[in-house]
């Protein structure tokens, strides 16, 4: 898997999403690319805009850390057409550039940020966790959503 915090993997994420154009049809699923790119900035959202989203309370974030977080910071990649939870479903159109930049920038600042800087930090969801299971969670989301649409 690559790893989000070094520089060449970043800039490897960075040139497929550049590969995008805004009429981009996907291979699977119903996500236009406009909503794929919102829909993985939300990921990062929850690190570094988290205002911007309602924490699961006690019994909803026990759930996720029980059941979803192995399947989403564990190394297996996610299967086609896995289901989305509902926060990061998104309705309507987006502006493909401003999401493209978005994106970008959330993955430079992860990147320039480092592993270290992600050790024990706590998720949104699933409490604390390791720089591996940050990186895993981020590349696995990545490289699922570009490969639908091809790139």
């Amino acid at each position: 898997m690559e790893n989000v915090f070094d520089a060449k993997d970043a800039q490897n994420y960075i040139n497929r999403i550049n590969n995008l154009v805004e009429d981009t049809h996907g291979l699977w699923g119903r996500m236009t690319v406009d909503q794929m790119l919102a829909h993985c900035c939300i990921t990062y959202e929850m690190v570094y805009e988290p205002e911007k989203h309602k924490k699961p309370g006690t019994i909803a974030k026990f759930i996720l850390k029980t059941f979803v977080k192995s399947k989403v910071v564990g190394d297996k990649a996610y299967p086609r057409d896995s289901p989305t939870a509902p926060q990061f479903v998104i309705t309507g159109r987006r502006n493909f550039d401003d999401e493209k930049k978005r994106l970008i920038g959330f993955i430079q600042k992860t990147q320039q940020l480092g592993a270290s800087a992600f050790h024990e930090k706590e998720s949104f969801s699933f409490g604390k966790l390791t720089s591996d299971e940050w990186n895993n969670m981020f590349a696995k989301h990545l490289n699922h959503h570009l490969s639908q649409f091809g790139v």
